[in-house]
């Protein structure tokens, strides 16, 4: 029996409540995610030059990019680079990738950046915006930041015809602070930083993603909801992976109502390795034992 029909059907869900791939039919918007969202839409109609959303893993990042991606209008062109890479010229490659172009193999820098700016005024000349999304921005080094700083300085007339969105860890930040980045930072309109769910928003999350899955809300004890709170800092990645673990142990024991000692058990047994950023990476026998201290 796979995972999905062990514990679906034995909670009587139409499907997993918990699970890592973004999905549109599951988001549930706290208040830090509306307003990083009304920034984000805010800086595409305002045409800002670079916009900043940083928050930590698992935070729901990307799913606020998915859903920027799906609301914008025709009239304007996004490109999404996931997690770009390389040395000098190959940001402009990714670039021209994400537009949908395919510069040829061997172009050095001068050609490669003709390229993309032969894209974009197009695009303008057709009465389309260019706007690039860079997630995971924060891996990008300070000679890759530069240079995309140098595509906004792309324009007609005396509309600019680039806009950058980055989104990355806090460390991000931290990168474009820097004193060599003092003319990337200006051009910053907007930043905005996704905090760790509060506890009032992680027991609305939980319950709305139960109830769209068809349950009742109610599948976890309070003392379950509390040692999954304090596991997983409220960081959502966290609390989907230890929420559908739990349900998969509370199932084969036959508990209707998951218990705070089956939560236990799946940190004692460290089924997943933990994506916080800490500078020491605990067990799950560690934290659970800290945590009862």
């Amino acid at each position: 029996m796979s995972r999905q029909g062990l514990y679906t059907e034995f909670y009587n869900l139409k499907e997993r409540p918990f699970t890592l791939l973004p999905d549109p039919d599951f988001i549930y918007w706290t208040g830090p995610h509306k307003r990083a969202f009304t920034v984000l839409e805010y800086a595409v109609l305002t045409n800002a030059p670079i916009s900043v959303v940083t928050g930590e893993v698992g935070v729901g990042k990307t799913t606020l990019v998915q859903a920027l991606l799906a609301s914008v209008d025709e009239d304007i062109t996004i490109g999404l680079v996931s997690n770009a890479h390389g040395g000098r010229g190959e940001l402009l490659r990714w670039a021209l990738n994400a537009f949908g172009e395919m510069p040829e193999q061997g172009l050095d820098y001068v050609s490669l950046f003709q390229a993309l700016q032969d894209f974009i005024l197009t695009e303008y000349a057709s009465g389309r915006r260019c706007v690039l999304v860079i997630d995971e921005a924060q891996n990008l080094s300070t000679e890759a930041l530069e240079e995309l700083r140098m595509l906004t300085n792309i324009n007609a007339n005396k509309d600019e015809l680039l806009q950058l969105i980055l989104v990355g860890q806090p460390e991000l930040l931290e990168l474009i602070t820097k004193p060599e980045l003092r003319q990337f930072a200006q051009r910053v309109v907007a930043s905005y930083h996704i905090p760790a769910m509060t506890r009032e928003s992680f027991d609305a999350y939980v319950k709305h993603r139960l109830v769209h899955a068809g349950g009742t809300g109610a599948e976890f004890s309070e003392e379950a909801l509390d040692r999954i709170y304090s596991y997983s800092d409220g960081i959502p990645r966290l609390v989907n992976k230890l929420c559908d673990f739990s349900m998969v142990y509370a199932a084969s024991s036959g508990e209707k109502v998951v218990s705070e000692k089956t939560v236990l058990g799946v940190i004692d047994d460290s089924i997943f390795i933990e994506t916080r950023n800490e500078e020491v990476f605990t067990t799950g026998r560690e934290h659970s034992h800290k945590a009862a201290e």
